[in-house]
């Protein structure tokens, strides 16, 4: 490109815009050795903008790496004569596929936080998702197929949406470790992984309901509906060799793990796929090596940013989030001084008196909140939470009255009340509890011919805790009373809600004089798909028809009168009824 422009150009400016520069360093040995740098090929640098200013500035989040040791490498690969050919075979032994596998499935929750619920675009998901980095073809075949093993006999909540693309690539191993590949053509590709890619494209069909194959046309579509899907968080797992770790953005995306040698600008283009801004629950990019890339990771950071810039670009410890740490002169308390801090300020059961109390509470609760939100992500967090079970619903609950007491509106994922009150709901999401844990309790209830109240407490609890179930604690308590000695209660509960959903639409129907037939459709849309539809002509076909001689502005409040109480039926009964209404 560099060659074409400036021979079709006498005279010309160039100005290059790069995330990762190439330095003498890490320049290629292939190409033209006049254009092998940035400045080669550009010149002086005009201005330096690294990812240390980016992180900084919050235009991009901070990383999390984990080094998963899955098996012992030699110090120095030369003084053991290990052959390259010999160490690859080795990091493909079953053993350690199996075992890399296996820890995936168990880790992929913690992770991507997969029980934290969010709303991207009217839809209402659940964590985010993540791409597998490998080193070779044969490592995606390999990987690919352990994980379809693994997660046979897995219950379906929790079966992964794994999908695999690979194309042809130049086999000349680069100095960052990704080699440029061909997303448009699998026809250099030997016939065994071309099988195998077709097998896994033909899963994909059948998991997504789409036709796609190895022919170069569908193979096009194939790679642009993947991409689509990754960025509505349809896939859980993207599998890849070299595609997608470079140029890519998908801001659902919060998770890489990496079987693969990385350096420099590769390294960083591939970390930089999970750390793009979403919302108050992704605080940082989350890489798990399965190699040791300690050292790689040090040295990117080093040449794209400073030699002190790891302190930035990296999060820091598990021991610094928990215990606290010193940053120059100024101390910052840890997740276990504001809990004792909590604990003795705000005793359970007892009330909080006065306004200012209250701000303190919120602000306290709400940093304590944050950080556990990262510190969820480290292993060692299990079994140090200090609150318990029980003790994080009372203080969630009391939370959210305080949010209903103070909130002006209930726009936006951190409520700001004034300029000094935010409210962090986006993280008081995050131990939400579902139906199914409450439908066990009543089970429970249910069980215990003397009514055991010690369960009714904990329903109550639960419920009043949980952001998304408040609004049907009177469906529940309601069905409780309803039940009597024969009821079989997840049969129960279905027939009640049903019934339910459906006469509380009817009134809906009836107050707002709408089209039963539009509305009922409306509606199977919305559940079938996560979410109401605001535009398009859907809606407008529920509403009755107003005459021309209205006065002005009439349709508009009643298209906001119904959609308002569409929304509100909608949220009571999305995660706790089928789809089909």
């Amino acid at each position: 490109m560099h060659a074409a422009i400036t021979r079709a150009f006498k005279n010309y400016h160039l100005f290059g815009f790069t995330g990762t520069p190439i330095f003498a360093v890490n320049a290629s040995s292939s190409g033209k050795p006049n254009l092998k740098t940035t400045v080669q090929a550009f010149g002086e640098k005009l201005h330096t903008y690294t990812i240390v200013d980016a992180i900084a500035d919050r235009n991009v989040l901070p990383f999390k790496v984990d080094y998963v040791s899955t098996m012992r490498e030699a110090e120095n690969i030369e003084d053991k004569k290990i052959s390259d050919i010999d160490r690859e075979r080795a990091l493909l032994a079953p053993e350690r596929i199996a075992n890399i596998v296996q820890y995936i499935l168990e880790h992929f929750d913690q992770k991507t936080k997969r029980n934290v619920f969010y709303k991207l675009q009217d839809r209402r998901l659940a964590g985010f998702n993540s791409i597998f980095a490998v080193s070779s073809i044969e490592a995606a075949k390999k990987y690919y197929t352990e994980f379809k093993k693994q997660m046979a006999n897995l219950p379906s909540d929790k079966q992964l949406k794994i999908a695999l693309i690979y194309s042809f690539g130049v086999n000349e191993e680069e100095i960052d470790g990704v080699i440029d590949e061909n997303s448009e053509d699998t026809s250099g590709l030997d016939q065994n992984s071309r099988d195998f890619l077709e097998s896994a494209i033909a899963d994909y069909n059948k998991m997504f309901g789409t036709m796609y194959d190895t022919s170069s046309d569908k193979f096009q579509n194939y790679y642009k509906d993947v991409s689509e899907r990754v960025k509505n968080r349809e896939i859980d797992i993207l599998l890849v060799v070299n595609m997608f770790l470079t140029g890519f953005d998908a801001t659902t995306l919060n998770t890489l793990w990496v079987d693969k040698n990385l350096r420099y600008h590769g390294l960083l283009q591939a970390y930089s796929r999970t750390n793009r801004i979403l919302n108050s629950v992704k605080t940082f990019g989350n890489i798990v090596c399965f190699r040791n890339l300690e050292q790689a990771t040090n040295e990117a950071i080093a040449l794209f940013g400073d030699k002190e810039a790891s302190g930035i670009v990296l999060l820091r410890t598990y021991s610094d989030y928990y215990n606290g740490y010193k940053d120059g002169d100024k101390e910052v308390r840890g997740y276990k001084d504001l809990v004792e801090e909590l604990l003795a300020k705000y005793p359970i059961g007892e009330p909080i008196k006065g306004e200012q109390a209250k701000k303190d509470f919120i602000k306290l609760y709400g940093a304590i909140l944050r950080l556990r939100n990262i510190l969820s992500a480290f292993d060692e967090f299990k079994g140090n939470e200090i609150l318990t079970e029980r003790d994080t619903q009372d203080y969630h609950s009391i939370y959210i009255d305080l949010y209903n007491e103070f909130r002006k509106t209930a726009e936006g994922e951190k409520e700001v009340i004034n300029d000094d009150l935010v409210f962090e709901m986006e993280l008081i999401k995050q131990v939400e509890i579902n139906i199914d844990y409450i439908l066990e309790l009543i089970k429970k209830y249910h069980k215990d011919h003397i009514k055991n109240k010690e369960i009714l407490v904990d329903i109550n609890k639960a419920i009043d805790a949980t952001v998304g179930l408040r609004n049907k604690k009177d469906l529940i308590l309601q069905f409780i009373d309803s039940l009597d000695a024969h009821s079989v209660v997840d049969e129960a509960w279905q027939k009640y809600i049903e019934t339910k959903r459906r006469e509380e639409l009817e009134e809906i129907i009836k107050q707002e004089n709408l089209n039963s037939d539009e509305t009922y459709k409306f509606m199977q849309n919305a559940f079938r798909n996560g979410y109401i539809t605001t535009t398009g002509t859907d809606l407008a076909k529920v509403l009755p028809p107003i005459s021309r001689f209205s006065p002005t502005g009439e349709r508009s409040k009643k298209r906001e009168s119904v959609l308002n109480k569409l929304t509100q039926f909608f949220e009571r009964f999305f995660t706790i009824s089928n789809k089909e209404i």
